[in-house]
């Protein structure tokens, strides 16, 4: 009886050996078998390139560079070789379905040179997948972005864009059930990359973002196991040192995001972006502007192509915000072009317009400065309602001489809206180490950014407090790059 036990023992135990190496033998053909797909899908792409006369010009292309992955800090193609990404982000595809369209893609491709699009879908706010928007709609039109894209040999990124819902964790099972569906359905294809939080703001900590991307990041995995993910960092995705500072293990092929906007967010940033590359951080700017931190208000060309030149030294990939017709600077469209594509010159703004030239080559940003810190620009670049910079009398509080600069203003919904940047100078006679300042207004105000401080609107005055990085201030010695930008408040009381 006993030999019985053992003679089935042993058969049992050789089935579940044999049952292994079969599981362990078809994964292994499945990954044969989808290298080979890919690699007769990127032949295709190369005969219909060459059939429609799109050229090349040494831009990576899914057709060219296949699926892309990361080694160290890089965005590499399928040979290994370091690809950069540059294209444009849709604005959210409820409220600006139309561009979504194969000529538009198919312009923006041969034309502009754009090698990827991104598609904006917002979780909350009006139309929010999350809050009152048609789903299946929604869903519907990223597919057909997602099909687009392939056909027009374009990358291209899901974006699931929080913005007023601040915290990612607010929609966390919504995330894991949308990112579930995307990477099933596109496990195998070679141009999409999935980025899973866009901007985490409102005093969302690292730990927080790390938690809710470590949950979809291992959906998204359970189906997809090599796809590129791009995770949100905190303060709008500009606090990259903080992910450099813990990142997330255990997963590959992640990237982390870094946004800014040229006339708000300038050395300073750019220097934590290089210092968080330097400590093996791989950057992707997902989104960024040539404008202020609202879209709107004035273009710095000057800071644009600093940040452009530093992305390119870097081997950064970047994707510029918006393609609409919006009634605001980063639009690249004039608000009077009603046209989905077949763009001309004559329909783009000014944020267009440099954007055109800075991708194809077609005359280098100016970079002379001329528009930094000057007139407000509505899109188009006519002069709108803002002003040369104004400098107000000093305002002394908290040990610091406060001296605010008014860089623009400008109308938005009905309200004027203000940009300040903020000379601060230690008067106490002693070294600080730490800085509080109230600054009042003549009305009440609505803070809609800041960068370099933490900030506390209330009513009609603004506390700032120093950061860890810039809260040491020698007697006598100055504070710069603090600045925010408020709806009303009607100028600042001395």
């Amino acid at each position: 009886m006993k030999k019985k036990k053992i003679l089935i023992l042993g058969i049992v135990c050789i089935l579940l050996a044999a049952c292994c190496m079969q599981g362990c033998s078809g994964k292994e053909e499945r990954r044969e078998d989808k290298k080979a797909d890919q690699a007769q899908e990127r032949e295709e792409g190369k005969e219909q390139r060459k059939e429609t006369g799109q050229e090349e010009s040494g831009i990576a292309a899914p057709s060219t560079a296949g699926a892309l992955h990361v080694e160290g800090t890089k965005l590499c193609g399928g040979d290994g070789n370091p690809v950069q990404l540059k294209g444009v982000s849709t604005h959210g595809l409820a409220w600006f379905p139309g561009y979504v369209n194969e000529e538009c893609f198919g312009q923006l491709r041969k034309e502009w040179k754009v090698n990827v699009i991104r598609l904006a879908m917002y979780t909350a706010e009006s139309g929010g997948y999350c809050t009152d928007g048609d789903r299946e709609a929604l869903k519907e039109l990223i597919r057909k972005g997602v099909a687009y894209a392939k056909k027009q040999d374009l990358y291209v990124i899901i974006d699931w864009h929080i913005l007023s819902d601040a915290n990612p964790n607010m929609h966390l099972g919504e995330a894991k059930e949308f990112f579930a569906e995307m990477a099933e359905e596109y496990a195998d294809a070679d141009h999409v990359l999935y980025e899973i939080c866009n901007e985490p703001n409102g005093g969302t900590g690292w730990g927080e973002i790390k938690s809710y991307a470590e949950e979809v990041i291992g959906v998204i995995r359970s189906h997809d196991e090599d796809g590129v993910i791009l995770v949100g960092t905190p303060n709008w995705s500009q606090f990259v040192d903080e992910a450099a500072a813990d990142p997330i293990t255990g997963y590959g092929n992640l990237m982390y995001t870094l946004h800014f906007y040229a006339a708000t967010h300038k050395e300073e940033l750019r220097g934590r972006m290089e210092a968080a590359v330097d400590a093996g951080l791989p950057v992707f700017v997902s989104e960024y502007g040539i404008c202020d931190a609202s879209g709107s208000g004035a273009i710095d060309e000057e800071q644009a192509g600093l940040w452009m030149e530093l992305l390119k030294e870097r081997g950064v990939s970047c994707v510029a915000w918006n393609l609409s017709n919006k009634d605001e600077t980063s639009a690249i469209l004039l608000p009077s072009c009603g046209k989905t594509s077949g763009f001309e010159e004559s329909d783009l703004s000014a944020a267009g317009n440099w954007l055109y030239r800075m991708l194809t080559g077609e005359g280098e940003p100016e970079g002379s400065g001329e528009k930094a810190g000057g007139q407000a620009q509505e899109p188009g670049g006519k002069n709108g309602g803002g002003s040369e910079t104004q400098e107000t009398e000093a305002l002394t509080n908290g040990g610091m001489e406060i001296q605010a600069l008014v860089k623009n203003s400008w109308e938005s919904e009905g309200k004027t809206v203000y940009q300040y940047e903020l000379v601060l100078k230690n008067t106490s006679g002693k070294d600080m180490d730490g800085w509080e300042v109230e600054i009042p207004f003549h009305s009440k105000i609505t803070l809609t950014d800041g960068w370099n401080g933490e900030y506390e609107a209330r009513e009609s005055s603004l506390r700032i407090r120093s950061k860890d990085y810039n809260g040491s201030v020698p007697a006598d010695g100055t504070v710069l790059d603090v600045g925010f930008i408020v709806e009303g408040g009607d100028g600042v009381v001395y």
